[in-house]
């Protein structure tokens, strides 16, 4: 802690937790000198915090008896985004303080809460899952709809829900929901469909609404919900498989195309590029704009685009280097 403010939150949380505190412990906890820990006292006492200070050899400073502060309001999803935020940056990596600092802010957080979204908060972090950073645009889910599905996963109780497919198709799906995962900027839960009669995954933010059903269910022993959901977007069917070989470096290469795009790996000549497309006319516009020469090896539609893009660039430069037409210059 470095700020002045914080420290002294800090100080108000250890003479929370009860008894008298020296002025010496207090300022060894808080790495300050004992004045510094008087003039806090007088802070908080200033914001009207009953803290109540003991003269002596062995003196210090206590709060007084019975004395708490206001609960904390959070509405549910503001739970769910302090939760989730100090999990997620502990999980992933992305936490700015130690260990034991992120569990001791979740600690707290926790404390605080109602005894009911606490224990549903508690389910989700017991069933979610992370894969790492988002590579794309986050698709954000009702914190309703994540708790909902969570405290599905934790009880194992059958769940139905109102889901509404990429195509805009709309359906009911009885689901035993196996886990939740975040994926990508995007979460997904994964479950035993009943009328597919199959494991499936579905996007959050895709599902209308959650309802408790009437079945129960086991989770196989072997079941991993990360690597389903990500091996099934992967194994999501495009129109076009795509190899290009670009004339570039592999670290130019890497520094302007994002893992997104598709697989970089070296080659004789240049870099090689696969990916897959559902439109090549879009692919062959960012080939182009790339700026670098690239020969695409598939497929051969994918060259037909790029030549009919050529002949529209050349078309269009054309027409823009045709002047208007003047008359010559007349003699005396």
């Amino acid at each position: 802690m470095t700020r002045p403010t914080a420290r002294v939150l800090a100080m108000l949380e250890l003479l929370q937790t009860g008894g008298q505190r020296t002025v010496g412990e207090l300022a060894d906890r808080l790495g300050v000198d004992e004045r510094t820990v008087r003039r806090y006292a007088e802070h908080l006492a200033d914001l009207g915090i009953p803290v109540r200070a003991q003269r002596g050899r062995y003196g210090g400073y206590r709060l007084l008896p019975g004395y708490k502060l206001p609960p904390l309001m959070l509405t549910d999803d503001e739970a769910v985004a302090v939760v989730l935020g100090l999990s997620a940056a502990e999980r992933t990596g992305l936490a700015t303080t130690a260990h034991a600092a992120t569990a001791s802010a979740l600690a707290k957080v926790s404390r605080v809460l109602p005894q009911a979204l606490g224990q549903r908060l508690d389910s989700l972090l017991a069933s979610a899952q992370f894969t790492g950073s988002p590579s794309r645009a986050v698709a954000p889910a009702g914190a309703d709809t994540l708790l909902a599905l969570a405290a599905a996963a934790q009880a194992r109780r059958t769940v139905a829900v109102a889901y509404t497919a990429w195509d805009g198709r709309e359906s009911q799906r009885e689901l035993d929901v196996y886990g939740l995962v975040f994926h990508s900027g995007r979460w997904y839960v994964t479950g035993h469909d009943h009328g597919r009669d199959d494991v499936r995954t579905f996007r959050l933010d895709r599902i209308a609404s959650v309802a408790q059903g009437e079945g129960s269910y086991d989770v196989p022993a072997d079941f991993d919900a990360r690597t389903q959901v990500t091996s099934g977007i992967a194994a999501v069917r495009w129109a076009h498989e795509v190899r290009v070989l670009l004339r570039t470096t592999r670290a130019e290469a890497a520094e302007r195309l994002p893992p997104s795009v598709g697989r970089l790996s070296e080659h004789t000549d240049g870099v090689l590029l696969e990916t897959r497309a559902e439109h090549l006319d879009g692919m062959a516009r960012m080939l182009a704009g790339l700026g670098w020469d690239f020969e695409v090896l598939t497929p051969d539609a994918l060259r037909e685009e790029v030549l009919a893009l050529a002949d529209r660039l050349r078309a269009s430069a054309a027409r823009g280097s045709a002047g208007p037409a003047t008359d010559a210059p007349r003699g005396p």
